[in-house]
């Protein structure tokens, strides 16, 4: 089985190039999506993360906006907050793969956020980095909901600079472009990962 990591900075566009993963048949796993369903009543991360901090849970699931005005650019709170949360999301990751090698499955793409800035590289066969010039990256992130200036500044300063994801990629896919263009781009990638695997 291929292990593709797929990682970039916010706004790069990772979500859409995923699913055109799973569309030329990788099966996909997304560490945001992960974490979304465990702040979700009754998900695997709301009774630890309500310990740290309990004015963050609203009817019973984590409030993301109140997390992040919490955690994001208070080093000790966010260091606090991936202790808990990095161990829920591995075992998850892990159980998404045991569940593919036993489906048989020839690709699996994990999407991963902070793929290198967690030092995960390694457990990966191929890197895949999305990416797009800054002012497309700004514009895509600050249109998100609960989204501001300074929102956006703390996430990127826990990111790596795009420039450094590119040089460190097996492959770059821009997404700058139109969809049906990165679509292709994506079929082009995958099919050089898939020929290159074989024996």
């Amino acid at each position: 089985m291929i292990k593709i990591g797929l990682t970039g900075s916010i706004g790069m566009g990772k979500s859409t190039v995923a699913k055109m993963f799973g569309g030329f048949g990788a099966a996909v796993w997304d560490a945001d999506a992960a974490v979304h369903r465990m702040y979700q009543r009754g998900g695997a991360a709301v009774e630890p993360v309500s310990a740290l901090f309990p004015d963050v849970i609203i009817g019973g699931a984590v409030d993301r906006r109140r997390l992040a005005s919490v955690a994001l650019g208070a080093p000790a709170s966010l260091q606090k907050l991936e202790a808990v949360v990095h161990p829920l999301v591995a075992a998850d990751r892990e159980a998404f793969m045991t569940a593919a090698a036993h489906a048989g499955v020839v690709a699996v793409v994990l999407d991963i956020p902070l793929l290198f800035e967690n030092g995960t590289e390694k457990f990966f066969d191929v890197i895949v980095v999305v990416s797009a010039p800054a002012d497309v990256q700004r514009t895509r992130a600050l249109a998100r909901p609960g989204m501001s200036n300074e929102k956006f500044a703390a996430i990127l300063a826990e990111q790596m600079p795009d420039a450094e994801k590119r040089d460190k990629a097996d492959y770059v896919i821009s997404t700058d472009q139109s969809l049906e263009a990165t679509r292709a781009d994506v079929g082009r990638v995958y099919e050089k990962i898939m020929a290159r695997a074989k024996p």
